[in-house]
């Protein structure tokens, strides 16, 4: 998530009351960036994860680096109340930094690791991930869950490699597409919503010219949606209804994400996640 959202309240503005039903109805054709930036946080932060991800795809990923130790430098960038990091701090021994542009999900961060008793080795910070203040090759290992595509793939993996060691490794998952070509309906809804989105072997292409050697792909499995994003989703979106009774904004926000679930369910050969694992050459 970005800080850059720009605000739809301005959208309702001087709009008469049949126009505004008319804008909540058209609402699952706009993109998330849209909305509030406090209001999706606000949202998100009602789920254990605030993208397609699961406990098994982390260690898989994580599978894919070695030499790790309890004196390795850890980052999750883009890291949200911290679902992936905990799993993270139970299988690598090292100082895990999160970071989050909102605070309140670095507040559930830091209370998930003190419940979890890694408080010792496991902070939030609140900070953007275009604004490290992380030293030069300081990092051992780079991690961002659904959550490079606020600067960019192409950008972040240019622009966080000088913070890793050399040998140090970068792990994203990213929202690709599966093929060269398909429908209209979903092609236009993620050049709206992330114009960067591409195929696979074109994000491994430009990880490797960004300095890296690709050393693992994989696709997330349909579960990670399904059970781990949108299911979960389900109470929290009718609880967030009834906590915002009669706000037009919310009821256009829940639209829409219910609109982009449906879309997953009709085009999902199309596209999904994908981990992107390189090593810095």
């Amino acid at each position: 998530m970005s800080n850059k959202n720009k605000s739809i309240e301005q959208y309702f503005n001087g709009l008469m009351p049949d126009q505004t039903n008319e804008f909540v109805s058209s609402s699952h054709n706009r993109s998330i960036h849209e909305f509030d930036f406090n209001l999706i946080c606000e949202y998100f932060s009602g789920v254990e994860r605030q993208g397609p991800g699961s406990p098994e795809v982390t260690i898989k990923a994580l599978g894919f680096t070695d030499n790790l130790t309890e004196k390795s430098r850890i980052a999750d960038l883009g890291c949200g109340t911290g679902g992936q990091t905990m799993v993270l701090a139970h299988y690598v021994k090292g100082q895990i930094t999160g970071i989050d542009l909102y605070p309140y999900f670095i507040d559930l961060f830091n209370r998930n690791a003190s419940r979890l008793n890694l408080q010792d080795r496991v902070k939030g910070i609140v900070g953007s991930m275009d604004d490290l203040s992380f030293q030069k090759e300081e990092l051992d290992l780079i991690w961002s869950e659904g959550a490079i595509y606020n600067i960019g793939f192409e950008r972040g993996l240019n622009e966080w490699r000088k913070y890793l060691k050399a040998g140090g490794y970068i792990a994203v998952s990213e929202v690709s597409w599966f093929t060269d070509e398909r429908p209209d309906e979903i092609d236009k809804f993620w050049q709206d919503a992330y114009p960067e989105i591409d195929t696979i072997s074109n994000k491994v292409a430009k990880m490797q010219k960004a300095g890296y050697t690709p050393v693992a792909a994989f696709i997330l499995p349909e579960n990670t949606w399904i059970e781990h994003f949108y299911e979960p989703q389900v109470a929290v979106q009718e609880n967030f209804l009834k906590k915002h009774t009669g706000d037009k904004v919310v009821e256009a926000f829940i639209a829409n994400q219910r609109y982009e679930e449906q879309l997953y369910y009709k085009y999902k050969a199309y596209y999904g996640y994908v981990f992107y694992i390189g090593k810095k050459i």
